[in-house]
């Protein structure tokens, strides 16, 4: 069917095709999601994973270390991975797993920060990793590694006063014992021990010529490792309030490689326990150190205690500002015009010109004009009459209609004659009421 010529067809007006609560819903998911967000890149979750076959808490290859992590956190500990520098300083465990090529007198800044905030552990590098061949790719996950060789630390600058040497073991020695627990080392070719000045032997070779991990004995009061450790130790009591420092060089030990033996996960544990943190305790695994750093922003201290209260809370004002936008009192008020259309917005706007200049007995003598005009035309009264003749003709018809009101004329003199704006009304009132008797 088609319009007719000339006649435009009719339009047709569509309803919303969102009701209230889709656009609420729509509203409220976008903003969840821009929330997480900000908190994904203040965190960086999600930011990709750092399982890459390197020596650290996420490793999850024979070099890394989130078997022990995992363990840990089993147990009952509090552990997660340190990214900020600042979070460092926090009480509990902080484990230590620096690169072979990593800046010694960093390392020793980082310990020497926590000897008065709590423990730290430091488990030396062993292996040089590399990733799988093309023939061992497909059957590889992410994150493993085939061990190349030996690649002992060179960390100038951290307590240059001990050493670290490779030495085999025979095959049938091939074994630590410490903390009251033994077990076998997972490569007897490559065995890392330390030495040197200060440091108390707490897991050895079972022949006892190694020290596979240690602590290092400055003087402080240590009871859980002096209950461990398998040299006497003589305190001088100088340095009291001093967290131990435990020192691990032998990595197989606590890596993935050695922790998929009992002994070794009851090691670790024994470990953490010696060095005074209990179950329910944060353990950190420094992630700093492997280049995983990031750097502390504003956008990262809104999501991070105390601030996240205040974030919190400006996230409840917004929700509630919202809320009550959504559920307004009523349409909404649509703002009138500045100046309206028609004669009656024309006639207000005069008014309210004149009565604010203050000027209004001006208007009695034109509005008495204006009216005896109209009555003139009314009662076909000659227009050459003049003002006193028109108003004593109109005084006259008055009169012949029988009404006992006061004259056109007299009215008309006190409305000229009024000054207040209450008489002024009154007079106006009246001359308009004898203009509706006389044409009516």
């Amino acid at each position: 069917m088609s319009a007719a010529p000339g006649v435009s067809p009719p339009v047709t007006v569509g309803t919303n095709p969102f009701s209230r609560w889709a656009v609420l819903a729509i509203v409220l998911l976008g903003t969840l999601l821009f929330v997480a967000l900000l908190w994904m890149i203040a965190t960086g979750t999600g930011m990709g994973s750092a399982n890459d076959g390197q020596a650290h808490g996420e490793g999850r290859g024979l070099n890394g270390y989130a078997a022990m992590a995992r363990y840990l956190e089993r147990r009952g500990y509090a552990v997660g991975m340190v990214r900020n520098p600042g979070a460092l300083e926090r009480p509990g465990l902080l484990v230590l797993t620096p690169p072979a090529f990593a800046d010694g007198e960093e390392i020793q800044k980082i310990v020497a920060r926590r000897r008065r905030i709590g423990p730290t552990l430091v488990v030396t590098p062993k292996w040089l990793a590399v990733r799988p061949g093309r023939q061992q790719q497909a059957q590889a996950k992410q994150g493993w590694v085939r061990l190349g060789g030996p690649m002992p630390p060179e960390w100038r600058g951290f307590l240059d006063q001990l050493s670290v040497s490779i030495a085999p073991l025979p095959p049938r020695r091939a074994a630590w014992a410490g903390a009251g627990l033994s077990g076998r080392l997972p490569d007897h070719r490559q065995v890392l021990s330390g030495g040197g000045t200060g440091l108390v032997r707490i897991v050895g070779s079972r022949d006892g010529r190694l020290t596979l991990a240690g602590y290092l004995d400055d003087g402080g009061a240590y009871p859980g490792l002096e209950a461990i450790a398998q040299d006497r130790v003589l305190h001088s009591g100088e340095t009291a309030g001093l967290h131990p420092l435990i020192l691990v060089f032998e990595p197989d030990l606590l890596d993935n490689y050695g922790m998929a033996r009992l002994a070794n996960a009851r090691l670790a544990e024994a470990l953490v326990r010696a060095s005074g943190v209990a179950p329910g305790a944060p353990v950190m695994f420094d992630m700093t150190l492997n280049g995983y750093a990031r750097a502390q922003n504003l956008l990262t201290l809104a999501f991070t205690p105390p601030f996240l209260a205040a974030t919190l809370c400006l996230l409840l004002a917004a929700l509630a500002v919202g809320w009550r936008a959504f559920l307004r009192f009523g349409p909404p008020l649509v703002p009138g015009r500045a100046i309206a259309f028609g004669k009656r917005a024309l006639v207000a706007n005069a008014a309210g010109l004149v009565r604010r200049s203050g000027r209004l007995h001006l208007i009695a003598a034109p509005y008495a004009e204006r009216t005896r005009e109209r009555l003139v035309q009314a009662l076909a009264l000659p227009r050459t009459l003049d003002a006193a003749a028109a108003e004593a003709a109109i005084d006259r018809a008055l009169a012949a209609r029988g009404h006992a009101a006061q004259p056109f004329s007299v009215v008309a003199a006190r409305l000229r004659a009024a000054r207040r704006p209450h008489d002024l009304i009154e007079a106006a009132r009246d001359l308009h009421a004898l203009e509706r008797i006389l044409i009516r």
